[in-house]
């Protein structure tokens, strides 16, 4: 006999919360092999294809293409052990039809716990939850059990948009409260009571109402208000954009840097006529093309090997300042889908050409919202060419758990002192943001000032080689 097993949206590593369905691989009826893809799921730090644990016949999915959902949440459920016309082999047993991967959280020798599904309302209820939802919203709530949604995450939206769930009809398996369920009734202009389920402010702040059988106020009766007292304003309406995915996740990852790291930013202006000269001499002689991003990355290597300080994270709880012995660089980039930082692995041990070829890699993965989570963790120091968008300093704000971020503005003509004549000349600012815990402004000072030497002397490098 079949047996029926639920597989939940496992943990994708890095304390990632919640995921996104971006589309389905299966259909509900089609047979699936074990740690076959099921779903496409985006996160706050990749897309990523998500396999089953069990091989059979998926019976059940939840959720749409577009709903976001919490870690644990059910994703669809398999029949396994159909009965198959092929005779199984001796000493065949359930553990053929389970993944032998262990996804982060999630165990494959056993069974899912069954989760408790929640009933709906009838649909007579249902239908009058809707349609209640669509009128004044003054009317008593369509039913009184438990809510049939399971998303934290539906029952936030709707709690900070003040929508009241016990009116919606839900359009999800079993009527499930889906995400679209709820902006749908934002879109339609419902406007339930408050976000925990009581009479709106506007409701209680001496506004009349019309109940049946309220007798009617006698002239001169002490009130709670002067009639002529007017109601509060409104507070201004605008469009809510949810922080999730790779925006919520950066937010989250900035807030904590700026409550955690006291930071602070030196910067000094240097001359890059020679660094350009030089990448442009090593672009002439032939052979793969050098980008500029791999020359600041080797001199980010060279300073990182002589201010070791700068490598390294806080201990907080042990009040220790850790220095680390190889250098994972971070380097901010752009895309579609928000500000990533993919990380260079071992950047210390790389030459230029191998960075040029790394950074055009991840760069061209970030675009395609391909990078894995492992792409996206474990940097050691970040750098940050924010030059590329016309500006010349900022005061980056450092990627925690990391002790500093280097900042490149853009590289343009300005009138330079060199060698003692007024010059144009190709000059950058360069930022440093650092830890204040894990070192004094001389040390931050010492390795931008090498920095700038390295930019405007490339021959410097050479003494660290």
């Amino acid at each position: 006999m079949a047996q029926v097993l639920e597989f939940k949206l496992p943990d994708l590593g890095e304390g990632l919360t919640e995921a996104e369905i971006v589309r389905w691989l299966v259909e509900v009826g089609d047979v699936v092999t074990v740690d076959q893809p099921v779903v496409e799921v985006e996160t706050a730090k990749a897309t990523v294809e998500v396999p089953c644990p069990y091989g059979g016949v998926v019976t059940a999915r939840f959720g749409e293409e577009g709903t976001e959902l919490p870690v644990g949440a059910p994703l669809l459920t398999v029949a396994v052990g159909e009965p198959s016309t092929a005779p199984e082999p001796a000493g065949a047993d359930r553990a053929a039809d389970t993944s032998g991967n262990v996804l982060v959280g999630y165990g494959t020798g056993a069974p899912a716990a069954r989760r408790r599904r929640v009933r709906p309302a009838p649909a007579g209820s249902r239908g009058r939850a809707a349609t209640d939802t669509a009128g004044a919203g003054t009317s008593a709530p369509a039913a009184d059990g438990p809510v049939p949604v399971i998303s934290p995450l539906v029952r936030r939206l709707a709690r900070e948009n003040g929508v009241d769930l016990r009116r919606l009809a839900g359009s999800g398996p079993e009527g499930l409260i889906l995400r679209a369920d709820v902006e749908n009734a934002l879109r339609a202009g419902a406007a339930p009571a408050g976000v925990d389920g009581t009479p709106s402010p506007a409701a209680q702040v001496g506004t009349p109402t019309a109940a049946a059988g309220t007798p009617p106020t006698k002239v001169g009766a002490p009130t709670a208000a002067p009639a002529t007292e007017p109601a509060p304003a409104a507070p201004a309406s605008g469009r809510r954009i949810p922080l999730r995915g790779v925006r919520g996740a950066v937010a989250d990852k900035l807030s904590r840097s700026r409550a955690e790291i006291p930071d602070a930013t030196c910067w000094v202006d240097a001359d890059a006529t020679e660094l350009m000269r030089t990448r442009a001499a090593m672009n002439a002689a032939g052979g793969p093309k050098i980008s500029l991003l791999a020359l600041l990355a080797r001199i980010c290597t060279a300073a990182l090997a002589r201010y070791p300080q700068l490598n390294a994270t806080v201990d907080a709880q042990a009040r220790e300042v850790v220095l680390l012995d190889r250098v994972h660089l971070g380097f901010a980039a752009q895309t579609d889908r928000g500000l990533v930082v993919p990380v260079v692995r071992d950047a210390h041990t790389r030459d230029a050409e191998s960075l040029t070829a790394e950074f055009a890699r991840l760069t061209e993965a970030a675009r395609a919202g391909t990078l894995t989570p492992a792409e996206l963790t474990g940097g050691t120091f970040t750098l940050n060419n924010y030059g590329v968008f016309g500006v010349d300093g900022s005061t980056p704000i450092i990627n925690h758990p990391e002790a500093a971020m280097l900042g490149v503005g853009r590289i343009v003509p300005k009138p330079w002192v060199h060698e003692g004549e007024l010059a144009v000349r190709q000059v950058v600012q360069l930022s440093l943001t650092f830890d204040h815990r894990v070192c004094d402004g001389g040390t931050a000072g010492g390795f931008l000032r090498y920095v700038a030497d390295c930019v405007e002397q490339p021959a410097v490098l050479l003494r660290t080689l």
